[in-house]
This record gives C-alpha cells, structure tokens and sequence, in this order.
C-alpha cells in the first residue's frame, strides 16, 4: 500500500480484484512460448515469447497494486501502476455495505460491493472483488469499533474535564469500578437516546456523590 498511515491508524484488511482476471494473461503467455517453439525461437519465436511474458507482468504487477484497504480509520481504494489513483471513504461518512454476487461470483468467491457514503459524496463501486462478504463484514465491524472508540473519548474527555481520573475508583461487592468507565456507560446510553438529558444528570450526580 503506498497510502500512508496516520498516526494509530492499523491495517484490518487488504484484498484485491478476483484472481480470476489473470487466467487470459497466463493463456496469452503460455501460448507466447508455445508460438515460438513452432516458429523457432532463435530465429523470431524469441519475439511471440516476449510479448506474451511482459502482458501477463504488465496485467499481474496491475492487478497485484489494485487493492482495496480496511483500517480502523478508513476505507481505501489504490490502483496504478506506473500512475496512482487513490480514494478514501472514512468510516464516520460510511452510512451502509451491501455486496452482490452471480452464480460465478458465489462459485469462484468474487462479487460487486455497495458503499453509500455521505449524500454530497454518493455511492463508491468496487468490482470484481475477490471475497465480497469478508470486505463488507470487515467494514461493518471496523465501523462499530470505530463509533465505540469515539463514545469512549467522549466520555473519558467529559471525566476528565470534572476533574477525574482513572485511578478514581467506586468499591461495590464485585470489586473496583472506574467512576470514569461508568461515566462512559452512561454517556453512551444517553448517546444511543436510552435515557434522557434529566436521567443522565441525576445518574451521575449519584454517581459523583
């Protein structure tokens, strides 16, 4: 990936276009080297043979710098290989994944992925993905750690502006409890609209005490 990483940015996965786009590269090659036995490859069969060998290292070394890339941050799609295109979907903007695969696509694992972004961006397309359901699924997921990740920085940042810390600590009979993690709890549920502004407010008055 020539993308670079931001700082705790981590790779979740990487795939490519399906394999089965090299199977008329290889024939092409193979029947390069098969023309220049008949033809004679000292004389001009070398030529059949060295056609044939640089398409299929053109196609493989395309194909192998076409990816598409999930981190915990972002969606990202690279591709070129003497130039470079690369588009970035980030997680917050991702509203749903969807794939679709023919009867093909189900037998040799290839498909079309769906990603609909925020309204002013649209939809983004990626075809011929090589395991359609492990990059949608993976998404789907790096999306839920990603919205968590964010509640907890809210909520450690609203512990932290009343002053607490994480070694404040709540005895109950199961053991220690961080007031800063219940806060965390509570802040989400009021995030997710469980409880109201009101209850959120007498909870962690108790809470503080």
């Amino acid at each position: 990936m020539r993308t670079p990483l931001q700082k705790g940015e981590q790779i979740l996965l990487v795939t490519h276009t399906s394999w089965v786009k090299l199977i008329v590269p290889v024939l092409i090659g193979l029947a390069g080297w098969v023309a220049s036995v008949f033809i004679g490859f000292l004389e001009w069969g070398w030529i059949a043979a060295v056609v044939g060998s640089l398409y299929f290292v053109i196609v493989y070394f395309s194909w192998k710098v076409n990816i598409w890339v999930v981190t915990n941050y972002r969606v990202i799609d690279e591709a070129g290989l003497f130039n470079h295109f690369a588009k970035e979907s980030p997680l917050e903007k991702i509203n749903n994944v969807s794939y679709d695969q023919t009867l093909w696509g189900r037998i040799l694992n290839f498909g079309h992925v769906e990603i609909q972004t925020a309204a002013e961006v649209g939809a983004t397309d990626y075809y011929n993905v090589h395991g359609p359901k492990r990059l949608k699924d993976t998404i789907t997921l790096a999306q839920a750690e990603y919205k968590n990740m964010q509640l907890a920085s809210q909520a450690q940042h609203m512990a932290t502006a009343m002053g607490i810390q994480q070694g404040d600590v709540k005895y109950t009979s199961s053991g220690s409890v961080a007031i800063a993690s219940e806060l965390e709890k509570l802040h989400q549920l009021k995030q997710q609209g469980i409880i109201t502004e009101e209850e959120f407010n007498k909870a962690k008055n108790k809470l503080l005490g």
